[in-house]
């Protein structure tokens, strides 16, 4: 058995007009990230983490945000198409730890329920995905409440070839 680790990051603006989306569910606030899909920080992180450790490039390589078939497109179809990469090459997801890093809203609330909607699009149990979130401490452009930003690890497993 041969194991592969991968990091992902991703950052978005925060801005008005747009809804938000974090780890694939909508979660109610009065702003929204900007981006050329549904701008989700924390599957954008989750895709570049698969990806690095399948050693399949970046998710930019294979979603340019110059193409408009991924105009607005949901990063729940994206982290599909990553998906269905990774198992071509014989890998599977053995378990993921993310961390969300954003002022508002508070994660608190939405934390399980991120864990589970991963967890359920992975194919993998809710036990091996982990979503830790915490603050810029008012640092930044994140800690200004103007971006959030995703981290992203993860194991993946397959045969040696």
């Amino acid at each position: 058995m041969e194991y592969k680790a991968g990091i992902g990051y991703d950052i978005h603006r925060l801005v008005k007009g747009r809804k938000l989306f974090l780890g694939g569910i909508q979660i109610p606030h009065t702003k929204g990230l900007l981006g050329h899909s549904d701008a989700d920080v924390l599957l954008h992180a989750v895709c570049d983490a698969l990806l690095g450790a399948a050693g399949l490039a970046d998710i930019g390589k294979h979603f340019p945000d110059t193409d408009k078939r991924y105009k607005n497109i949901r990063s729940t179809q994206l982290l599909k198409n990553v998906l269905k990469r990774i198992k071509r090459r014989g890998l599977e997801v053995v378990n993921l730890d993310a961390t969300l890093v954003a002022e508002e809203p508070k994660m608190s609330v939405w934390r399980l329920n991120i864990q589970e909607q991963i967890a359920k699009q992975l194919g993998i149990c809710k036990g091996s995905v982990n979503l830790k979130a915490t603050t810029a401490e008012g640092l930044g452009d994140i800690g200004k409440k103007k971006a959030i930003a995703a981290w992203c690890v993860v194991l993946l497993r397959g045969e040696r070839k």
